[in-house]
This record gives structure tokens, C-alpha cells and sequence, in this order.
């Protein structure tokens, strides 16, 4: 980049430090403005009410464009360290409970825990204070190439040249360099601190604790239901028909005869009923074989064209394979059922932190994570083991989405 482009940059990039880092102060302004316009000792109540909701108002969004930009111009991520929302659940009294009140309805219940964390979050300060320390520093600097232009048409329209020489010079000089502040200044107090971070990965260890425990209890329903109602049916059914076999043996073997072979029949549909709930529960392929030749066996299973592609033979820890695997079978079967697509692309690698698992459809796409989705509740069980899930599914197609553990296994 030349001198000249640098400067034009750092020019655009100074003004708008200049505007963002004033806004606060801005607003306390024009209400010392109003309450001296008024000239009553008792105007500056309402004035000094306003400016503060709207100081209330701004910090968030205005600390939120601070590391907008920052990321932008340097690519310099601050992580917001706000308060995570926790988890409402419904009472067998039918009220919900969210960690701090009992309210009729979830909406209001995930309303009241809104607002409570939004206004009572330490984060606010951190905020606040960041923004006034860019108010007295990072403003006051970027505030050099305008004030130099302002000095040079003044000079230039006054017919005093030397000043307007002196203030285009100033305004050239420090363009590339007034905007710089704004980053370590930034960065130092915008960030999350420690206590913040520890309290806010509490928040969502907790969440994750009661995601699990509500996972795990479905689970639990799920395989006494299909115990209940499979197996378990089959199997009195085949007790029945080998006493009734039995008392039949010798006034009539041929009825008995039919008996035993609906009765073996019924053992071989419970057995087969029973290796189904066991491979639900936890695949044999995974545990035998590990995560890749599971994927693999599963696209074979699977209606569409799938395309598996890894890194190696990639051993993990049993309960991370697990969560990746049912990962990907329930992003297989939203491809078939949902996106009518034909073909699928996986691929398992490793990037030196931890397995990244692709997922690609040719579907019509439109996918979207919704709270009581499936595809919500994989993303809670990555978030177990700090993982994350990332969906991109325009209208039309394709969709992808990345699943990411971190993980050193090998």
C-alpha cells in the first residue's frame, strides 16, 4: 500500500474511531446542553435520567462495533465475555423456573432471566469503563487528522496560509498512525477478565450439566420404551406359546409343533429387536473399529450416494467418537428426510487442536438450528466436550456443516 493510500486509510479509519468513541460522551453533552438551556436548578434531573438510560442503552452495541471493527481492520478477535442465558425448565407444578423466579410461562420466565443477566452482567462496567478510557485517549488521538483539515480550511479560507499549510501537513502526517491507540487500548480493557471468564465458563458448565441430565434421562425413556414395547412384548408372548407348547405335547403335537416354530421365530425378531437397541446405544463397528470405518458402515446403510474421506485412522476417546458418530447420522438423516438430497460428502481429519468433521449435501437446503431441533440437541452434546457445530444452508443448497472437538487422541 503507498504513503498516499496509507494516509487516505488511516484518515477514514481516525474518524471513524473519532465518532464511535464520542458517542457515549456525546450523549452526557447535549444533556449538560439541555439542563443549561433550561436555567433551572431542578431541569438537570431529567437530563442527568436521560443521558444515563441512554448510556445504559449504548455500551453494549458501541463495545460491540469496537470489536466489529477491530477484527476488521487487524483481525484482532475480543471475545464479548457476556453472561451466557441458563437453562428454564418446567415444574410438575406447570410453572417454569429459571434460576431466579417462578414465572406462568416460559416466555416470561426466559424474559425475567433476560433481563436480570443483560443488566446485572459485570460485563456492563467493563464496558463502560473501556469506552470512557477510549474517550480520553484513543479519541483524543484520533482526533488530530480532522482537527488538522478543520485548521486547514480555516487557514486557507481566513487567507492565512501558514496555518493552513501546518494543519494539512498535521492531518497527513498522523492519518496513518492517530487510528493505532484504538487497538491496545482496546483490547487491554475490552477484554474479558479472568474472574469474568471463570464465572462465565461456571454459567456454562452448568447449562452443559443440565443439558446432559435431561439428554441422559430421554435416552434412558427411550430404551425402556423400546424394551417395553419390543422386546420385552416378544418375549412374554414367547413364554406363552412354549407353555401352551407344552400342555399341547402330547394330546396335540401337531398344534404343539406350530407353537414352538412361532415361538422361534419370535426369538430370532426379539434378538434382531435387541441388537438394534444395543447398535442405538452404541454402535459395535465404533468400538471395534473406531470412528472412520463406523462412518463408513453407516453411508454404506445409508440411501444416498455418501463419500467418506479421513485423515488416517483416527482413534479417539470413546465418548467423543460417540458424540461425532450420532453427529453425523443425524445429519445424514436430515439429508434424506428434509433436503431430498443424493449425495453426501464426509470427511474426518485432524487439524493439530483437534477432529474436524465436513458435512456436505447437494439438498434444497434451508436448514436452520432451532432450541428443540435435533439439530440443537447435537449441538448441546458437543458442547459437553467444548465442541461446536457450525451450519451453512442457504435456500437452495448445499448445506454444510462443520462439527469441531477439540481433542490431542490420536
Amino acid at each position: 500500500m503507498s504513503w498516499v493510500a496509507s494516509a487516505c486509510v488511516g484518515f477514514v479509519r481516525s474518524c471513524i474511531v473519532l465518532v464511535i468513541t464520542m458517542l457515549v460522551p456525546a450523549v452526557w453533552a447535549a444533556g449538560v446542553a439541555v439542563a443549561i438551556w433550561w436555567r433551572s436548578p431542578w431541569t438537570w434531573i431529567v437530563p442527568f435520567i436521560w443521558a444515563s438510560l441512554g448510556t445504559l442503552l449504548l455500551i453494549r452495541p458501541v463495545a460491540g462495533m469496537v470489536r466489529s471493527l477491530l477484527a476488521r481492520w487487524t483481525g484482532t478477535v475480543i471475545p464479548g465475555g457476556y453472561r451466557e442465558l441458563g437453562a428454564v425448565t418446567q415444574l410438575s407444578t406447570g410453572f417454569w423456573w429459571n434460576g431466579h423466579s417462578y414465572e406462568k410461562t416460559r416466555r416470561d420466565a426466559e424474559k425475567d432471566l433476560r433481563m436480570r443477566v443483560r443488566w446485572t452482567d459485570p460485563a456492563n462496567w467493563r464496558d463502560l469503563r473501556c469506552l470512557a478510557i477510549l474517550a480520553v485517549t484513543a479519541a483524543l488521538a484520533a482526533a488530530v487528522p480532522p482537527a488538522g483539515i478543520v485548521a486547514a480550511v480555516i487557514g486557507f479560507a481566513q487567507s492565512m496560509p501558514v496555518l493552513g499549510v501546518a494543519g494539512l501537513v498535521v492531518a497527513v502526517a498522523s492519518s496513518p498512525y492517530a487510528w493505532r491507540p484504538f487497538e491496545p487500548i482496546a483490547v487491554r480493557f475490552l477484554r474479558p477478565t479472568p474472574s469474568m471468564a471463570l464465572a462465565n465458563r461456571v454459567d456454562e458448565l452448568t447449562v452443559q450439566r443440565a443439558d446432559a441430565t435431561v439428554a441422559q434421562a430421554a435416552e434412558i425413556r427411550r430404551i425402556e420404551r423400546d424394551l417395553h414395547d419390543g422386546a420385552q412384548a416378544r418375549l412374554v408372548s414367547l413364554g406363552l406359546s412354549l407353555a401352551t407348547a407344552e400342555k399341547l405335547m402330547e394330546t396335540d403335537p401337531r398344534a404343539a409343533k406350530a407353537l414352538l416354530k412361532d415361538a422361534r421365530v419370535g426369538a430370532a425378531t426379539s434378538l434382531s429387536e435387541l441388537r438394534e437397541l444395543v447398535r442405538g446405544i452404541n454402535p459395535p463397528v465404533l468400538n471395534e473399529r473406531g470412528l472412520v470405518d463406523a462412518v463408513r458402515a453407516l453411508a454404506m446403510d445409508t440411501p444416498l450416494e455418501t463419500t467418506v474421506s479421513a485423515g488416517g485412522e483416527l482413534r479417539l476417546d470413546p465418548p467423543i467418537e460417540s458424540a461425532l458418530y450420532f453427529g453425523i447420522a443425524e445429519l445424514l438423516t436430515n439429508a434424506v428426510k428434509h433436503a431430498q438430497a443424493d449425495h453426501a460428502e464426509i470427511a474426518i481429519s485432524h487439524d493439530g487442536t483437534g477432529i474436524v468433521v465436513l458435512i456436505e449435501d447437494d439438498g434444497r437446503g434451508g436448514a436452520r438450528i432451532e432450541d428443540a431441533g435435533g439439530l440443537a440437541g447435537l449441538r448441546r452434546r458437543l458442547a459437553a466436550f467444548d465442541g461446536t457445530l457450525e451450519l451453512t444452508s442457504p435456500d437452495g443448497g448445499p448445506t454444510r456443516a462443520r462439527m469441531t472437538v477439540p481433542c490431542e487422541s490420536l
